[in-house]
């Protein structure tokens, strides 16, 4: 240990072995009060290189008198045997050693820092190169300074990648693998992320294609905290493009026709890339023909001669147009499909009121459903057709103004109805089958394609009927009379009851004026009681004249099932009613009698021809109506 020395003695010292630059150093003390306090680390398996080393503390140099002043040479020296080393940072260290496991790296510090000899592969370092590694940590739980040679490049390639990003300049990367969404690229130890929609300038549709490919890119996004980059490829297209689209748009004129290629389709239509800019075919303009998607025109990466039909140049948007380029299909169409002759074409749509068929590309006619068939009553296309179906038919009409085509597939079978009086001739019994039942009468089928209607009111003699079902099902054979024949309206009307004679002449004489009878209650009407008589008739009991609550006694005091008896007043075949009376409805205390049974009395010595007058009300069954007789065609009722 020295003697302790002023402070002019020691600056001259030191300065003196700075200059001779010899196995000597100069060693700052900061906390000890005085130099005689501080112990050197000495090497005593060989203490003379020791010997002219000089220890000055910190508080000796800043008490130093400010005239000795010291060099920027000398204390740049000093502050060079200062190490300022901290983890999670890159710093340059010299290799001074390898083993199997490990390699060694001298970083200035205390102690060497070793790296897992795999980080470096095949490339093994050699004994005294230089290389950046990153601090990990400055002791592990061994005691060990753990470096890491991957994490340093990994950091140096940050850094260049975040230049490359702010500069926004153009970076290679290798495609390594594909991921939901897009790829991964490989930008020299840094993985970053190219998403599917920023790899060209159309939709990819291979994207197996692009690994293992060197590719330009642009950076985009970088997240410097999650350490997450985007790139885009489509990016650096575009602009190599811009200059070409400018030159493009300025060229472009209305009517010209250019050539394409497909680019992408759509539901609505065809983008079509023109050579920088992208054009729009749309589903409409593709065919003067249906289509009903674009893709049954055209196929991806097809090559298309197009015309512009208009084009935006602020909004960069050009309309095209491949119908176009043909002659328009209505131009000749009354030469070549007169009326009366016959066509061949597909179904290409179908209604509730007919089918479309086209004739040819942008040429349809249109089937109504009563142009199908002669005989069947067609409610819907599908009975009879299907869409794509190939189907001849006959041209009826032509209205080129409103490009319409009526056609007619009937008009190509012989009409049943020339001949079909002479077939189901007036009067005659013939034998059908039920095949449809509606409110107001059966259809039965006579023939295949030809059926006639029998309306309710010829169903019974007797019966008031209400529907059909009541007295035949569907599907079931009958015998029917043939009534009326219309060969204009092509109708047949039928009837079930006709085949057998009229019983009303016996019923009369049966149901004679005054005479006694009785009958079930089927149902009670505000305007009567309705009894199921002998000789399969109804009869009536008139409530009418009674009042709203004596109706109502009526209603509680017969219900249906019950045996009531009564007088026979009147026959009614029109109606097929028998009119009776009954003694105990005559329950108004005022009038004492009802005048029911007043107009009875009075005509008990009229003659029989004579009837008696009846409310209107009576005239009518409550389940009959007007509207029902008038009705044309019914809804099927399944």
């Amino acid at each position: 240990m020295t003697d302790k020395k002023q402070p002019e003695q020691v600056v001259e010292e030191t300065t003196e072995v700075a200059s001779k630059v010899v196995s000597e150093e100069t060693i700052v003390v900061e906390e000890s009060p005085t130099a005689q306090e501080v112990k050197p680390e000495i090497d005593y398996l060989n203490p003379q290189i020791f010997d002219n080393i000089k220890i000055v503390s910190k508080r000796e140099l800043d008490e130093s008198t400010p005239e000795a002043e010291i060099s920027q040479e000398l204390k740049q020296l000093y502050f060079n045997t200062i190490s300022d080393i901290s983890e999670n940072q890159v710093i340059t260290g010299r290799i001074i050693g390898l083993n199997d496991k490990e390699v060694l790296v001298d970083i200035g510090f205390k102690s060497e820092g070793i790296i897992n000899r795999n980080e470096f592969h095949d490339e093994i370092p050699k004994i005294g190169e230089k290389m950046e590694v990153f601090l990990e940590y400055i002791e592990d739980r061994s005691g060990k300074t753990v470096l890491s040679k991957e994490k340093a490049d990994f950091m140096r390639r940050w850094r260049e990648i975040k230049e490359y990003f702010d500069n926004e300049e153009i970076i290679t990367g290798k495609i390594v693998r594909r991921i939901k969404g897009g790829m991964i690229v490989d930008l020299n130890s840094v993985q970053a992320f190219l998403p599917g929609s920023q790899i060209d300038v159309r939709p990819v549709q291979d994207f197996d294609r692009y690994l293992d490919q060197e590719i330009e890119l642009r950076i985009v996004k970088l997240n410097e905290t999650r350490k997450n980059i985007v790139v885009s490829h489509k990016i650096i297209l575009e602009e190599s493009l811009k200059e070409q689209r400018e030159a493009l748009f300025d060229k472009l004129e209305a009517g010209q026709v250019l050539e394409g290629r497909v680019k992408n389709i759509t539901d609505f239509g065809v983008f079509i890339d023109l050579g920088g800019i992208d054009g729009l075919l749309h589903i409409t303009d593709l065919s003067w023909g249906r289509v009903n998607h674009p893709s049954e025109a055209v196929a991806m990466d097809d090559t298309l001669m197009v015309k512009v039909i208009d084009y935006d140049k602020e909004k960069k948007r050009v309309s095209l147009g491949l119908k176009q380029l043909t002659p328009h299909p209505w131009e000749d169409v009354e030469t070549k499909y007169p009326i009366e002759s016959t066509i061949k074409g597909k179904v290409v749509s179908m209604t509730n009121y007919g089918v479309f068929v086209e004739i040819e590309p942008g040429v349809e006619g249109l089937i109504h459903v009563s142009e199908m068939s002669w005989t069947r009553h067609v409610r819907n296309p599908s009975e009879l057709f299907s869409m794509g179906d190939e189907v001849d038919a006959m041209v009826l009409s032509i209205d080129s103004d409103e490009r319409k085509i009526s056609l007619g597939a009937k008009q190509l079978q012989p009409d049943p109805w020339d001949e079909i009086e002479d077939r189901f001739m007036i009067g005659t019994v013939q034998k059908g089958k039920v095949i449809n039942l509606t409110q107001f009468g059966a259809f039965v089928e006579l023939a295949e394609g030809i059926d006639g209607l029998i309306h309710v009111s010829d169903l019974s003699w007797t019966k008031v009927i209400r529907h059909p079902k009541e007295i035949v099902e569907k599907n079931q054979d009958v015998e029917v009379r043939v009534l009326e024949v219309s060969r204009e309206s092509r109708r047949i009307s039928l009837g079930l009851r006709q085949v057998s004679d009229d019983p009303w002449p016996e019923i009369i004489q049966y149901f004679t004026s005054g005479k006694q009878v009785e009958g079930e209650v089927i149902r009670v009407l505000d305007k009567g009681i309705i009894l199921q008589l002998e000789q399969d008739v109804e009869g009536i009991i008139p409530i009418t004249k009674l009042s709203k609550r004596d109706r109502k006694g009526m209603a509680r005091k017969y219900k249906p099932g019950s045996v009531v008896s009564g007088v026979v007043m009147e026959v009614k075949p029109d109606d097929k009613k028998v009119i009776l009376f009954v003694d105990d409805l005559t329950v108004d205390e005022k009038k004492g009698k009802t005048d029911d049974v007043s107009e009875f009395l009075d005509n008990q010595e009229k003659p029989a021809s004579e009837k008696i007058e009846i409310p209107d009300a009576l005239n009518e069954s409550e389940d009959e109506s007007s509207a029902e007789k008038e009705a044309d065609k019914p809804e099927a009722e399944d």
